[in-house]
């Protein structure tokens, strides 16, 4: 943190929590990842939740961090507090030694009120001082892969940040992490499953092909898992009401139209069409879409289970109507995970790799369940997910919004490089009066 952060947080202390039981008979057991986790392993998850005072009223901070104990007991979650290890036999490739050696707390004060943080105009703020967090490494061995940040805030409410890092797991695996932690403060034993978004198959068959786009691969990182960025990035969010929605597909769509797209495609689409605007018509025609995938594989849990797809337009953006691009996105989005997992099967500790920022990148979290953690029967006030280690060209993320009497909005949470987020902010108020 720098001087204005630690002012607006500040009282930080950090204590370790373990499993309650032993994982394994001696401790002597491994976790390895597969390919996909490994193409993700410079990327960082950040998710800030935001509770009023009659959430949190009389919750100690032991009644907040025993049940812990318990989560990090249960499978899968137990790999949340091992520590990094590599193959020497298989050229470095990393696994986890799940030593048990346990995750991070975080406890904070802030001056402020939820509501006064909450109206800031920095929105990068929010997972910058609420989640703490540190890159893996240089002391790989020895660094942990989860912290869990509560603050509390001088009208009695809280923030609970988790800081992730992506290689353990995605964002629906990480919220379900952290909604089961909920389950058990309220005392409820919860059940031995993922929350699993339905999933719809395309019409459109994927191909594979043959030539990866969605990954690039920079500099060898050893074990001090940072992607420096070439550009000064910066994160914001802001949040789009369920009337905002309908406007807007009333706008897009023609009235006799009945194909109709998404939330986060046409968001999407909006927000594509705008950058290219911004960086140059042709310096956008290949975007990277990530949707939700199949969680399971025999011998348990997909926690990176997102599906990495590229998009590529082959006529001008600027000439491209909204609802073009959205359709582009929906039918044309060809699967390149398999090939991300093909190229990393032979990992070495000299190819490093980011998916994240490679293109712009786009990613569904819409069915995510963010708004699943609740602490005395209520909600959250507001949540908001980012990520971090983004390459150049940026992420959007579409993330379920609060739900209101008329419905559920969607909040876009993104990480562009700083000058092009200003000029996209203008133009999304412009022409959309979003933001």
């Amino acid at each position: 943190m720098n001087n204005m952060e630690s002012r607006l947080v500040f009282d930080m202390r950090i204590s370790t929590v373990v499993p309650a039981k032993v994982t394994g008979d001696n401790m002597d057991v491994d976790h390895e990842f597969t390919s996909m986790d490994l193409a993700l392993k410079l990327h960082y998850i950040k998710g800030v939740y935001f509770f009023k005072n009659e959430a949190v009223q009389g919750i100690s901070i032991n009644e907040l961090k025993t049940p812990m104990f318990t989560l990090l007991g249960l499978e899968p979650y137990y790999t949340a507090c091992g520590r990094i290890r590599r193959r020497d036999d298989k050229g470095g490739r990393p696994f986890i030694k799940c030593n048990d050696a346990g995750i991070r707390i975080v406890e904070a004060r802030s001056e402020m009120t939820v509501d006064q943080w909450l109206a800031m105009e920095d929105r990068s703020l929010d997972t910058r001082c609420l989640a703490y967090g540190q890159v893996l490494g240089p002391d790989i061995h020895f660094s942990p892969l989860v912290y869990v940040q509560f603050t509390s805030f001088t009208c009695g409410g809280m923030s609970v940040g988790l800081s992730w890092a992506h290689i353990l797991g995605d964002i629906f695996f990480a919220s379900n992490f952290i909604n089961k932690w909920s389950h058990l403060v309220s005392g409820h034993v919860p059940k031995d499953h993922l929350h699993v978004p339905k999933m719809e198959k395309s019409e459109f068959p994927t191909s594979i092909p043959e030539k990866l786009l969605t990954m690039k691969k920079v500099n060898p990182v050893g074990d001090h898992w940072l992607k420096v960025s070439n550009r000064d990035m910066r994160a914001h969010y802001f949040h789009i009401s369920p009337q905002q929605l309908d406007h807007i597909a009333s706008n897009v769509y023609d009235t006799k139209q009945t194909s109709k797209m998404s939330h986060f495609e046409l968001l999407s689409a909006i927000i594509w069409k705008l950058l290219s605007k911004i960086r140059g018509d042709s310096e956008l025609r290949d975007v990277t879409i990530c949707t939700n995938g199949p969680r399971y594989r025999e011998n348990g849990i997909k926690a990176n289970g997102m599906v990495i797809s590229r998009v590529q337009a082959e006529f001008s953006l600027a000439k491209a109507h909204v609802s073009q691009l959205a359709m582009l996105i929906d039918h044309k989005k060809v699967d390149e995970s398999e090939v991300i997992e093909e190229t990393l099967r032979g990992y070495n500790e000299r190819l490093d790799f980011i998916v994240y920022g490679a293109n712009l990148t786009f990613v569904n979290l819409e069915e995510a369940n963010i708004y699943g953690l609740e602490l005395k029967g209520q909600g959250p006030e507001f949540v908001n997910y980012i990520i971090d280690g983004v390459g150049d060209e940026g992420v959007v993320l579409v993330l379920p919004g609060p739900k209101v009497e008329a419905g559920i909005g969607r909040t876009v949470s993104m990480v562009l490089p700083e000058n092009q987020l200003a000029r996209l902010i203008k133009e999304l108020e412009k022409e959309w009066n979003l933001v």
